[in-house]
């Protein structure tokens, strides 16, 4: 398994034209902590779809999420849910918190040749997320959950849209996570992988599989610095 001190040389991402990045805890910081107002508005829409109280609520989003790569991939298979009502409250959320990261900018501007945002969430979360962060003119394209046809990462299916839709040679290409199975099809596909960590590998309270571990060999580096590891390449 790679380290935080196995710093990528350019060499080894000379051969890659195509930048692929997730978007939640990936072109922001865990510690930022975004994701947790989308975590609390999941848990209240789940809440009063079921009739649950809270505890219950968040159990049952969370097997969802551990099953089906999404709460809104289980809400729609057990309880045929409307997606796009479910994304709009998901992500109705304060941006505000979002430092802009010039650095990060920079580093994703200066990389040689196309990027995009990859994302189980909607293209509007992901141009709000990467405008506060001042980053959004510098990607090619959004391909986001409804475009994947509501199948999420880690479906093999969805990787292949993505991929077709751009005509991406997987061979030239890399794919920036936060999630370890969310790169273990681009690792297949002969992508270049990278896993993005809390800082100190601080996870705090989360589930089992959103952590490295020595089964992670599908990882080629692990940072908990994007901006940095990105530098390093240009």
């Amino acid at each position: 398994m790679p380290t935080l001190k196995n710093l990528p040389d350019r060499a080894d991402f000379a051969h890659v034209t195509d930048w692929v990045f997730d978007l939640d805890n990936t072109l922001y910081p865990h510690h930022v902590d975004l994701f947790s107002q989308i975590d609390r508005n999941m848990t209240a829409y789940v809440s009063e779809l079921l009739s649950l109280e809270p505890g219950a609520a968040k159990a049952l989003q969370k097997q969802y999420y551990r099953d089906h790569g999404t709460t809104l991939q289980g809400l729609m298979i057990h309880h045929g849910i409307d997606p796009d009502g479910f994304l709009s409250r998901a992500h109705a959320i304060d941006y505000g918190v979002l430092p802009p990261d010039p650095a990060l900018g920079e580093a994703i501007k200066a990389l040689p040749g196309r990027k995009f945002i990859f994302t189980n969430g909607s293209v509007r979360h992901a141009e709000m997320t990467a405008r506060a962060l001042g980053i959004l003119d510098h990607f090619d394209d959004i391909f986001d959950i409804v475009a994947a046809g509501y199948l999420p990462k880690p479906a093999g299916d969805t990787y292949d849209k993505f991929m077709a839709l751009h005509r991406v040679d997987t061979r030239h290409a890399a794919m920036f996570e936060d999630l370890p199975r969310n790169l273990t099809v681009p690792k297949a596909l002969g992508m270049k992988t990278v896993l993005l960590v809390p800082r100190n590998l601080e996870y705090g309270l989360t589930e089992a599989f959103e952590r490295v571990s020595d089964e992670t060999d599908h990882v080629d580096f692990l940072t908990d610095d994007l901006a940095g590891f990105l530098s390093r390449l240009a």
